[in-house]
């Protein structure tokens, strides 16, 4: 087994270019956002919160690019009934909310972008228009929201408890 693995890092001048193409997606919807873009480890590159845009979610928008970093995977993919005990697990460092993606050039993930105050499509939509600044980067067309901010559960599978 090899001691080394190859690694490629998003520099600050590729985050600029990350967060200046979801600001102007953000722009052209009209919805203002916070925009967090982080370095594969999760460390913060570049951040704007637009005029507008929702306090908190400066916190939620940063949490989302590191978990997206972190674990690889864009945010909001783990199903409803799980999210909150992953959240628990990893002493709030870890979110589901819809909106934050990998950035993942040829198979390795160099950092990820993440926006919030919209909803969760218009934050998803977001950070994909920032990760397509960087040449080659996945897109995740495939990825299904599955948390319950997307799939109307309140908690558990119960019918019953399912909103409209």
């Amino acid at each position: 087994m090899a001691d080394l693995k190859d690694a490629r890092i998003l520099t600050l001048a590729g985050g600029l270019k990350v967060l200046d193409a979801a600001i102007a997606e953000a722009e052209r919807i009209g919805q203002p956002m916070c925009i967090a873009v982080v370095d594969l480890g999760g460390n913060l590159l570049a951040f704007g919160r637009m005029d507008g845009s929702k306090a908190l979610s400066v916190i939620s928008s940063t949490c989302k690019a590191r978990t997206a970093a972190l674990s690889g995977e864009p945010t909001g993919g783990a199903h409803a009934d799980v999210e909150i005990q992953i959240a628990l697990a990893s002493d709030s460092q870890w979110t589901n909310l819809i909106g934050g993606l990998p950035i993942k050039v040829g198979g390795l993930v160099v950092g990820a972008v993440a926006a919030g105050s919209g909803t969760g499509a218009q934050d998803l939509a977001v950070a994909r228009a920032g990760a397509a600044a960087i040449p080659g980067a996945d897109m995740f067309a495939d990825f299904t929201p599955m948390g319950a901010e997307d799939t109307g559960i309140v908690r558990g599978s119960h019918p019953e408890k399912v909103r409209g």
